[in-house]
């Protein structure tokens, strides 16, 4: 699948919200606050690595604000606060080289925030390393990854939105990208491998593209990504895909297109489970769950998950879709017990 061209992101002006109120301290980076803010995006000039960014938000009047950043990444949900009050709300970010896509462009350097909703109020914002953070990290193709233009999305740019400070998501999951690409090219699993640290979990989805891998070099592959991850001490969970938006005459999607049957007649989401259960690694059935969640919403309903209108496709998934899907995503981590109830978001 095709990577898509870079979208102007719009910013929003704070007006007398980011002008009148003093500079948080930064902690261990020295007073990062306010002063780093202009114009609806907030700057800092910090090197690789994971960061704590806390946010205190309210102003005079009503408001409700939103954090998005670096490659177009959700990472704090429009949250509202009534008029006169203030609330701190924070999350942990990955900053990488490149931002996005890992054969992407490089993007800008540091920590790039953008502060958004229906009416924003940024009271105040520190950013801190992280020193006691858990990554998950991300292997996947172009309907996991962080999408550079509107109105794309992967479910991993909106996952960041749904999980608090001391969780963070490390997104390398990469256009077009199959299980023979993906292990081939040194700029993606050769990267990511040395990164992951004992206790990371690393969610592999991956088969969209695997159209002319064979049934027993798509199985070896997933296990050489599995044993690769538990080399490192990291925790693996394989992801079935999620369906494509292609409905049979039934109204169901009970075709071998929507659930990822090759033209070789390879089953990706039961060589997934099957290899899951084989070698004992925690699953997320992503291909079941995005299926009941189409299929509920019927023909026309679920178009706007997807990008049925904006392109006649229905392979990629709007925001809101991409929402939808990170947030199966997360009642999974949870379930699995990769990530504690106290550090996800729900709603």
């Amino acid at each position: 699948m095709r990577r898509f061209s870079i979208a102007v992101v719009a910013t929003v002006t704070l007006g007398t919200v980011l002008s009148s109120v003093p500079a948080h301290a930064g902690g261990g980076n020295g007073g990062r606050g306010l002063a780093h803010c202009t114009a609806g995006t907030c700057h800092f000039d910090v090197p690789p690595g994971t960061y704590d960014v806390r946010v205190t938000l309210g102003g005079k009047a009503a408001s409700g604000t939103s954090v998005s950043g670096e490659a177009r990444r959700s990472l704090l949900p429009e949250t509202a606060v009534p008029a006169g009050e203030r609330v701190t709300r924070s999350f942990t970010v990955n900053v990488r080289t490149p931002e996005g896509e890992p054969t992407g462009p490089e993007g800008t350097p540091g920590l790039d925030l953008r502060i958004g909703g229906t009416a924003p109020a940024l009271a105040g914002i520190s950013v801190t390393r992280a020193r006691h953070s858990r990554q998950i990290f991300l292997v996947g193709d172009s309907t996991v990854c962080d999408q550079p233009g509107d109105p794309y999305s992967g479910w991993g740019q909106q996952l960041p939105q749904y999980l608090r400070e001391g969780v963070s998501v490390a997104n390398y999951a990469d256009s077009g990208e199959s299980t023979v690409s993906y292990l081939g090219n040194p700029r993606l699993w050769a990267t990511v491998r040395p990164l992951i640290r004992p206790g990371d979990a690393v969610l592999v989805q991956l088969a969209h593209n695997d159209k002319t891998t064979d049934e027993a070099t798509y199985r070896a592959n997933l296990e050489s990504l599995v044993a690769g991850v538990r080399e490192r001490g990291g925790q693996p969970v394989l992801v079935t895909p999620i369906v494509r938006r292609w409905f049979s005459p039934d109204g169901t999607l009970n075709n071998g297109t929507a659930l990822l049957v090759n033209g070789l007649g390879v089953d990706h989401p039961a060589v997934i489970r099957s290899v899951a259960a084989a070698r004992d690694v925690p699953l997320i059935d992503l291909t079941a769950k995005t299926k009941a969640l189409v299929e509920s919403l019927g023909v026309e309903g679920s178009k706007a998950l997807y990008l049925t209108n904006e392109a006649r496709d229905n392979t990629h998934t709007s925001v809101r879709g991409a929402t939808a899907y990170a947030a199966l995503v997360r009642d999974e981590l949870v379930t699995l017990h990769l990530v504690p109830k106290g550090k996800v978001r729900v709603g």
